[in-house]
């Protein structure tokens, strides 16, 4: 048996996204800057396209910006806001967030403006208490994920925005939303935030499309200079088919969200209830808050020795964040857990498609496994 449970990392392309794929790189091949009935089909494509991206996460079709991904949409934010003429030169971040979140910062930092990192809980959340106590009235730039992609920890990100309004502050604030879009209820005017971040490969659409969604109004510096496209955003030809395809995918996530989560939550809880019951000294890490992620430690063990094991099996887990390799996770010490739980941590990251059958199949090989591994001598 085959077992996919790494989606956090990259989800398999669903068939209607490819669909959608096709559809566009043949039918709508013009360049939608064009003036010509090629060009404004193509522009046809992409507008509808920015219509349902925009319905899928609660924004207006105004406030999408494409990008090529994650990566790009956090740079965009982050170098975007930072360095807009505005009151000060105080960033805050999280010590969870990716790293696509965290080199900017220390970028910037380097360059003299003041970074202050606010730690997790036990849980793996940032409580707005701790951001209520670090923000400043130079404070410019905040950027705390909304659903964290190694422990599936949420935060208020609401919250977040109710304080920074409160207080009257100019801070600009941003949340990655890579681990929430189809998987967790998701609006962005409600959130509050002023940029948000999505990309395509989580949710069943191919890699290389990602949006960030900037409120009406703000104005940021763009980090790629051309012919304008994105509403002065992001220069450069729009990926038509890839847009097409990861509209078609959000359309569809945001269509099936409930029973998809529902089904997640009953998968997980069953992977729960086997380990405990199977492997009573391992470490469930987190409170479980998005049904899509399972976070767990066998302590004394290596994370990668499971995984390679798993993987041996049949079975593809990842230690954590697939885009950081060779080190302990930033997140697992960021919450002081102690070293032999951070070591032995893997996690398991689930789709709409994954059955109960793949989850029995983990639970009685990595108990095989770790049993093996224990006689062995680790």
């Amino acid at each position: 048996m085959r077992v996919y449970f790494d989606n956090a990392a990259t989800a398999p392309v669903r068939s209607e996204a490819a669909r959608a794929f096709m559809r566009a790189m043949r039918e709508a091949y013009g360049n939608p800057s064009s003036a010509h009935a090629d060009g404004r089909r193509a522009a046809d494509e992409l507008a509808s396209a920015r219509v349902a991206l925009a319905g899928a996460v609660g924004a207006r079709p105004g406030e999408i910006c494409f990008t090529s991904g994650g990566t790009e949409s956090d740079n965009l934010a982050l170098f975007g806001a930072a360095r807009r003429r505005g009151p000060g030169r105080h960033i805050i971040i999280s010590a969870v967030e990716h790293d696509a979140v965290r080199a900017p910062a220390e970028r910037l930092a380097s360059l003299g403006w003041s970074v202050t990192v606010l730690r997790p809980d036990a849980y793996g959340r940032i409580p707005a208490g701790e951001l209520a106590r670090e923000l400043r009235e130079d404070t410019a730039l905040v950027s705390v994920m909304l659903v964290n992609n190694e422990t599936g920890a949420i935060n208020p990100v609401e919250e977040y925005a109710d304080e920074i309004k409160r207080r009257g502050l100019p801070a600009v604030l941003h949340t990655d939303a890579v681990q929430a879009l189809g998987k967790v209820p998701l609006s962005f005017q409600s959130l509050g935030a002023d940029l948000m971040t999505v990309t395509a490969h989580k949710i069943g659409a191919p890699r290389g499309v990602g949006a960030l969604i900037v409120r009406d109004g703000l104005k940021l510096r763009p980090a790629l200079l051309g012919g304008g496209q994105e509403g002065g955003r992001r220069s450069g030809t729009e990926p038509l088919a890839l847009i097409a395809a990861f509209a078609e995918a959000a359309r569809l996530g945001a269509a099936e969200l409930a029973q998809n989560a529902e089904r997640a939550r009953v998968l997980r809880d069953r992977l729960v209830l086997g380990i405990k019951q199977q492997l009573p000294g391992a470490v469930l890490i987190g409170a479980g808050d998005s049904p899509y992620i399972l976070c767990l430690s066998l302590p004394g063990y290596r994370g990668e020795v499971l995984q390679s094991a798993l993987d041996a099996q049949g079975i593809s887990v990842s230690r954590g964040s697939a885009c950081k390799r060779g080190s302990r996770s930033h997140v697992l010490d960021a919450m002081r857990l102690p070293p032999a739980v951070a070591d032995g941590a893997i996690r398991v990251s689930l789709s709409p498609g994954n059955t109960s059958e793949q989850a029995d199949y983990f639970i009685d090989k990595l108990s095989e496994i770790a049993a093996g591994l224990f006689t062995r001598g680790g």
